[in-house]
């Protein structure tokens, strides 16, 4: 294991510890990134199957996004990504690549290359919960699959994300 995937490894499992501490009621600040996604879990307690990809609410959400210039997971996105690891652990067959995006601020590289560490990012939290590296594959597109396009803000914060598309095998 390389230092770059331990120092991913180790700062999920601090996300984890933080996302699982006591809760300290905040001040509401306003909003400017997409809605946090639902954190559902499985209707059932049994076996995820491929029809789950469409039912299950927690499954339909396919999209996690990022603060500025990071490639740390947020913690509304951790039972997303358990969902994620579940279903992969249940379906051994299945395969997932995780898109990386960036804005459009930064040069082209280094979006290619934050995009990249954002996959990565989800792919190692999806193994923390027991996601199977063998059936992710990681793809950066940097700033050339945007989303939104107009120069602001919020398009940006739609921007900033790891798309997780399910592949056939």
């Amino acid at each position: 294991m390389n230092n770059t995937t331990r120092v991913l490894l180790a700062a999920v499992l601090c996300t984890a510890a933080v996302a699982c501490s006591k809760k300290v009621k905040e001040t509401p600040v306003a909003e400017t990134t997409p809605p946090p996604a639902q954190t559902e879990q499985p209707a059932t307690s049994g076996v995820y199957g491929p029809a789950d990809l469409d039912t299950d609410a927690c499954l339909r959400q396919r999209v996690v996004y990022f603060d500025f210039d990071q490639d740390t997971l947020r913690p509304e996105f951790q039972a997303i990504v358990g969902c994620h690891a579940k279903y992969l652990r249940d379906r051994p067959s299945s395969r997932m690549t995780l898109e990386g995006h960036a804005d459009e601020r930064g040069s082209r590289e280094y979006n290619l290359g934050l995009g990249e560490r954002r996959g990565n990012a989800v792919s190692s939290a999806i193994q923390a919960n027991g996601g199977s590296g063998s059936q992710i594959t990681v793809t950066s597109y940097g700033e050339e699959r945007p989303v939104c396009t107009d120069s602001n803000e919020d398009c940006w914060a739609k921007n900033r994300r790891v798309e997780i598309v399910y592949t056939a095998k």
